[in-house]
């Protein structure tokens, strides 16, 4: 979407013309723009998707009434072929551009105000969950995933994934017992925003995750080391989460999930962005990937 319709679109629900607009560079899926209206600035998201905002908006007022801090839904609707969003906008940025400025003291009370977030979400009733569910098939289609991605991008061997599969079964019955609580599943160095090392806001929330929310934390330790960082902030996460010596094990195994995952987007183009991939994020990611799979297996035997 243009500019200039974007404009229009705030004159008709504002009355008012906006003073600037900026495309950020987040949103794989979606156009997002910064827009600046009389003294106020807003976010604006646009996608071609059919009914794309029809989940955002429905937790977006679900999580409001538990006091989640979360972006307000203003207006949306649909223009020509674009279905739009627009939310009040949060100061602060995604964790991941401010985590080397932030102390150990401020990472272990980001860590206690999530921890604390996750658990007023985990109150929430999943809609339309299904009767079928079970949290193996989840993590089955998401192993799936990566392995198509990565033998169709051709970066890293599919092997990795085959060779997680085969000791899914050790872990089999901690997965049988996982049930369909609700989790915000999409935070880890993104969608957490972070001002004056304090928790401002979470956003671009899209679904709930349901199921086990140690998942959230081992995105969070891959994305960490992906960027290679210090994982003091993981660890304060899993203290204040808590983890048996099970839970321990499937968070080696979520890690390495998560990792082919990150191996499978590598290269591939959603909407008019491309993720990054070049031989030292092939290094970085298939030595992640080798040092905790003999983690995993010092720890499953």
């Amino acid at each position: 979407m243009n500019t200039d319709t974007i404009s229009l679109l705030f004159e008709k629900h504002l009355h008012q013309l906006p003073k600037s607009i900026k495309r950020c560079a987040v949103g794989i899926g979606n156009q997002v723009y910064v827009v600046e209206c009389g003294n106020n600035n807003y976010i604006f998201r646009c996608s071609e998707e059919n009914n794309a905002y029809e989940n955002t908006i429905y937790w977006l007022n679900e999580l409001a009434a538990i006091d989640i801090p979360i972006p307000k839904v203003l207006f949306h609707g649909k223009h020509e072929t674009y279905w739009y969003l627009v939310l009040n906008y949060i100061e602060g940025e995604d964790i991941g551009l401010v985590y080397s400025d932030l102390t150990k003291e401020e990472k272990k009370n980001i860590a206690e105000d999530v921890m604390e977030i996750q658990r007023k979400v985990s109150g929430l009733q999943i809609k339309h969950s299904k009767n079928d569910w079970s949290w193996k098939s989840v993590l089955d289609e998401l192993l799936d995933r990566a392995d198509l991605r990565i033998t169709q991008n051709g970066y890293f061997h599919s092997e990795k994934v085959t060779q997680l599969k085969d000791k899914m079964y050790l872990l089999d019955e901690y997965f049988s017992n996982v049930k369909p609580v609700a989790y915000l599943d999409d935070i880890s160095t993104k969608n957490l925003l972070i001002l004056n090392g304090q928790v401002s806001g979470v956003i671009d929330i899209d679904w709930m995750g349901e199921g086990d929310n140690l998942t959230f934390i081992a995105m969070t330790y891959i994305a960490l080391k992906n960027m290679d960082c210090e994982t003091d902030y993981v660890e304060f996460l899993l203290e204040k989460r808590g983890c048996t010596e099970l839970e321990k094990k499937a968070f080696l195994f979520y890690s390495l999930m998560f990792c082919v995952d990150f191996m499978g987007e590598r290269g591939m183009q959603f909407g008019d962005k491309v993720i990054e991939v070049n031989e030292n994020v092939i290094y970085r990611l298939n030595r992640i990937y080798d040092d905790l799979w003999e983690e995993f297996l010092q720890a499953a035997f």
